[in-house]
């Protein structure tokens, strides 16, 4: 039998069994005979969950209010409540249930989930540099941990490059959070395989793959799933895509590209790329007995997908079945995908639980998103039923199945475990809860009306859960609001990182200019400014700038002339830093180096006009405390003195193999000290407390220790035409380097810690330190 019969066939197995399914929870929906069995359910639940109706409003405002001040805020509230411990124990308890396919009525989940529940209140409430866990520096701290910086930092690469290549038209944030939400997925299965009694070494390789497994699973997701939903591809463009995908999971290899023309035709390319080299990884890691799993339930996946991408709201004679059957394939087949990625043993049950449970959590998403999904016009169990329910009465009510599903899984699936009842009661309150409060009372109590016509009686009995319940709340909500927020508050931070960047470079390049002496030919003047007309990123002066207005709020027309000094000392630094005595660089910021265009004498003379231009400027800072403004030029000539003494550690290097210490306190000299006069300058004048300062010494020094080690890897892996002067010149002058020292996966490494190192310190500023941040990240991101 062929490959594509074989996949037919197991995909109209998988049909067979979702209609068997379907079809008990439709006659569970015409018979009503899941309302009396939940409302006893519900009758005991709440127990736990209802306390006097005016406590339960102050209780349910507190809950709000401290969600809004943010995550730890939150947590902290929980841990000094008591509530903390039962808050993790849900949430971790529906994880597993949910991700992991668990019984939590078996002993060996319990103790599981326990010991889980301990570890994360740990290092919840015990993080004493109050670091976020699922910020950038938090990831890379915890691979510190694990000994796996190196694919931490791989993950943060790839993550960039498809954050990169998300089009417009898409969502970049929606995409992310999901590739992100399926790595930490995959790492759970994982982690939950191995135990607390593993070697480091072999915990190690098993992190490292479940990471790249991840990232490899979860670029199916908008590469594939949100690309043909999406409106980036024509119609033929999808077909031809589709067409690809399929042969990819029929014949298990994937096929040459072929020509690909018009607008999406990079797009494609990259996409293609990234998914052949996904594909690769996750087929090599499979073994024999779960390879023929995998394709198999990826092939249930895709072709439930294609099913439902098929459908067209204006479409008036869809059964129940062409509605729910391929959702309930589908919502399946993507967590049985996850647990044969990694190849894991399945415990007795677990195939059928995770069968079952998949059109739960598959209706509840699809009633967060029906106004969205509305909008779209897609088409799904909610938005089909919502434009059609008056003329097609044969239609089942999707919040009815929903609840006949929840039933399902409590009395027959988990067998009326009172631990399972007490968590899914929990996660469909709690859903109920953040419509209400996403949707606002009138647009709720709207839709509650349209679904719940014929429960009336039902519907109120869960209607006053949803006002009077309390402690239904779960992390993992918790943590998805905290990453979309970050999210999208990261990209709208980067975007003003990088519009303020140009906007006060622009203002900067426009005072940059010395005007000519009296002299009729002073070649020193021109050799200046052509130095200054290169095309420099002025990182220094606009990182004053940013202190000294948005952080001091010191006038942006008074320190101009501090602007100016720090790019006359800079520029005066790289004249020096090209000329044959020194580093013999022949190109500098995309043109001839000074001693090249004019002689070294020239270069020489124009290095040591600029640095007293420089302290000319800083005595024109008229609008200051003359006390600062003296401080100020001291702080500039002992910066100035430091810095030459490490262009002579530097030059006395050439030849000599250096230590770590040894190059950081060079780097630290040449760069790091250029980054903390940026910063303490506006500092000084605006008579800034010493503590700050010692915590913008601290912060600089990390930053310019990280722009060296990348400036070093540049020099390795870049490119001249971006960079704007050649590469290999280290190794060309025997210069030792973080690379030719730690090795490039060393440096990189040494990169991330000094990057974390700077984000750290940033807790201790007063300030809003957001430029600072998406400085740093763009240092270690940067190309040039």
């Amino acid at each position: 039998m062929n490959r594509d019969i074989m996949k037919e066939a197991c995909y109209c197995q998988a049909e067979s069994k979702a209609a068997e399914y379907f079809k008990e929870l439709y006659d569970q929906v015409i018979q009503k005979s899941y309302i009396p069995v939940l409302t006893q359910d519900i009758q005991l639940w709440k127990h736990n969950h209802i306390r006097h109706p005016l406590l339960s409003f102050f209780d349910n405002k507190k809950v709000v209010n401290r969600k809004s001040r943010g995550y730890h805020t939150y947590i902290q509230w929980l841990d000094y409540r008591g509530k903390l411990d039962n808050y993790l124990d849900r949430s971790i308890s529906y994880l597993y249930m949910r991700d992991l396919g668990k019984d939590l009525n078996s002993p060996e989940t319990k103790s599981e989930i326990e010991r889980v529940v301990s570890n994360l209140k740990n290092q919840l409430t015990t993080d004493s540099k109050n670091l976020d866990k699922f910020s950038i520096a938090g990831l890379y701290r915890w691979g510190q941990e694990e000994n796996i910086e190196t694919t931490v930092i791989w993950l943060f690469n790839k993550l960039k490059r498809v954050s990169e290549n998300i089009p417009e038209g898409m969502e970049p944030d929606h995409a992310q959070r999901k590739l992100i939400k399926i790595i930490a997925g995959v790492i759970m299965h994982v982690l939950d395989e191995m135990g607390d009694t593993i070697p480091p070494e072999e915990r190690s390789q098993k992190l490292d793959q479940a990471i790249r497994l991840g990232y490899a699973y979860g670029l199916t997701y908008p590469y594939i799933d949100d690309l043909l939903d999406s409106d980036v591809l024509t119609a033929n463009e999808k077909k031809k895509y589709s067409q690809l995908i399929r042969t990819t999971l029929i014949t298990e290899s994937v096929p040459e590209l072929g020509e690909w023309t018009g607008a999406n035709a990079s797009l494609i390319e990259f996409i293609h790329a990234e998914l052949r080299e996904a594909f690769e990884y996750i087929k090599v890691q499979q073994q024999p007995d779960t390879r023929k799993h995998f394709f198999e339930q990826a092939y249930v996946f895709f072709q439930s997908q294609e099913l439902d991408r098929e459908k067209e709201l204006t479409h008036e004679h869809y059964t129940n079945e062409d509605l729910y059957i391929p959702i309930i394939l589908k919502s399946a087949s993507s967590r049985l995908i996850a647990r044969s990625v990694i190849g894991t043993a399945e415990d007795e049950g677990f195939h059928n639980r995770t069968f079952y449970y998949g059109i739960y959590n598959q209706l509840a998403d699809d009633f967060a998103d029906m106004f969205k999904d509305m909008e779209d016009s897609a088409v799904t169990p909610y938005t089909y039923y919502m434009t059609y329910h008056k003329q097609r009465p044969d239609l089942i009510n999707p919040f009815e199945l929903y609840w006949a599903v929840i039933a399902k899984l409590i009395h027959n699936v988990y067998n009326s475990d009172p631990k399972t009842c007490e968590v899914i009661l929990d996660r469909a309150i709690n859903g109920l809860k953040r419509a209400k409060e996403r949707l606002g009372i009138r647009k709720y109590k709207e839709v509650m009306e349209l679904l719940t016509a014929g429960i009336a009686n039902f519907n109120r009995l869960v209607q006053k859960m949803v006002v009077q319940a309390v402690d239904v709340d779960f992390f993992d909500k918790l943590l998805r609001d905290h990453m979309v927020t970050s999210l999208q508050t990261d990209r709208q931070e980067q975007k003003d990182f990088f519009d303020k960047i140009e906007t006060v470079r622009e203002q900067i390049n426009n005072h940059l200019k010395i005007p000519k002496s009296n002299l009729l030919e002073d070649p020193i003047v021109a050799a200046a400014n052509t130095s200054l007309d290169g095309d420099g990123k002025r990182l220094r002066p606009i990182m004053t700038w940013v202190m000294a207005v948005d952080g001091y709020g010191l006038d942006p027309s008074a320190i101009v002339p501090l602007l100016r000094s720090l790019e006359y000392m800079h520029t005066a630094s790289l004249i020096f830093d090209d000329l044959p005595s020194q580093d013999n660089a022949s190109m500098r910021r995309g043109r001839p180096t000074l001693h090249v265009s004019y002689n070294e004498a020239i270069a020489e003379l124009t290095g040591l006009f600029l640095t007293q231009k420089a302290v000319e400027e800083q005595a024109s800072l008229e609008k200051f405390d003359p006390k600062a403004v003296v401080k100020l030029i001291q702080y500039t000539a002992r910066a100035t003195a430091d810095m030459c003494k490490g262009q002579a550690m530097d030059l006395d290097s050439k030849g000599k193999q250096l230590s770590l210490d040894q190059l950081n306190l060079i780097s630290y000299y040449k760069t790091g000290i250029a980054f903390e006069a940026s910063l303490i300058m506006p500092a000084i004048l605006a008579q800034a407390p010493e503590p700050e300062k010692t915590s913008l010494e601290k912060f600089a020094r990390h930053a310019g220790i990280a722009f060296q080690i990348k400036d070093d890897l540049l020099d390795v892996e870049g490119e001249a035409n971006l960079l704007g002067k050649a590469i290999g010149k280290d190794e060309e002058n025997s210069n030792s380097t973080f690379v030719s020292v730690l090795g490039p996966d060393g440096a990189r490494k040494a990169m991330w810690d000094h990057y974390c190192l700077a984000i750290e310190v940033l807790e201790e500023i007063p300030h809003n330190t957001s430029f600072l941040k998406h400085l740093m990240n763009y240092i270690v991101h940067r190309d040039h």
